[in-house]
């Protein structure tokens, strides 16, 4: 190595100087030692560029639906493998920190990530995920359908609410609608588990302000404090929606969703 790179699999630093293992074909960088954890079969194909340090959740959108971003399928996936047996999964915060530094290294991979199964604390991962979430230009309630979320969370009448709520959530971006389905359907998994005791009332309390946030970018006081209740009614709504819904919108294309 002569320019210090990550290693595709474990994602720490290839250093000056150290020998390492590079595939011809979609140019895959490896430690000699990761070899075997190596992604297998693979396909050839162009060098992924970094993706931008934010954006609006396009930016980092597949070109093939369902547009999940990898690195929510892949932070997903880790918490689903090994923390559904975690007390206050997405509440117990991560070392900033690390959060910060894999938030890092997964930017900056772009659609090569490297394998989070190196991150020891699966607070970290889980802070990971809701710290590109938080960082993106524009909720995935985007502004503009902001007022329309809370206007159909507000509605007294169940059915007349998840009728409302449906139709507001056909109208989003489909790479906002495809990636708000997959938490849903995520979040709903966590909510079931007796070990995190997270039920949907502290999943919506943590994921009010990251999820639907306000109606613009740079909000009021006053309107931060009036939002702070909706925002964690809105994801209770959206998570009480029938699973069979979100899935519409997820399991066409099942496949693309494997990291």
């Amino acid at each position: 190595v002569i320019r210090p790179e990550p290693c595709g699999v474990c994602g720490s630093r290839i250093r000056f100087g150290k020998a390492a293992v590079k595939c011809r074909q979609c140019q895959l960088l490896l430690h000699p030692k990761c070899r075997e954890q190596c992604p297998s079969p693979c396909v050839p194909r162009p060098r992924h560029h970094a993706w931008p340090r934010e954006g609006v959740l396009a930016d980092f959108a597949p070109p093939t639906p369902p547009l999940v971003p990898a690195l929510v399928v892949q932070c997903v996936t880790e918490v689903e493998t090994r923390g559904l047996t975690e007390t206050g999964l997405y509440r117990v915060p991560g070392t900033e920190q690390l959060v910060r530094e894999w938030k890092r290294r997964l930017l900056r991979a772009g659609g090569m990530l490297p394998a989070l199964s190196s991150v020891a604390d699966i607070h970290v991962v889980c802070g990971v995920l809701k710290d590109f979430l938080r960082g993106l230009k524009e909720p995935l309630v985007t502004f503009s359908l902001h007022p329309a979320f809370l206007r159909a969370a507000d509605i007294p009448d169940d059915a007349a609410c998840t009728t409302a709520l449906r139709h507001v959530v056909s109208k989003l971006p489909l790479a906002n609608r495809d990636t708000l389905a997959f938490l849903m359907l995520h979040l709903l998994r966590v909510s079931r588990s007796p070990d995190c005791k997270m039920d949907v009332f502290n999943l919506s309390r943590v994921f009010g302000p990251t999820l639907v946030g306000h109606s613009s970018a740079n909000p009021t006081p006053l309107a931060i404090m009036e939002d702070t209740p909706r925002q964690c009614k809105v994801v209770a709504r959206l998570l009480s929606l029938p699973p069979d819904f979100w899935r519409g919108f997820v399991e066409t294309e099942q496949e693309n969703l494997v990291p």
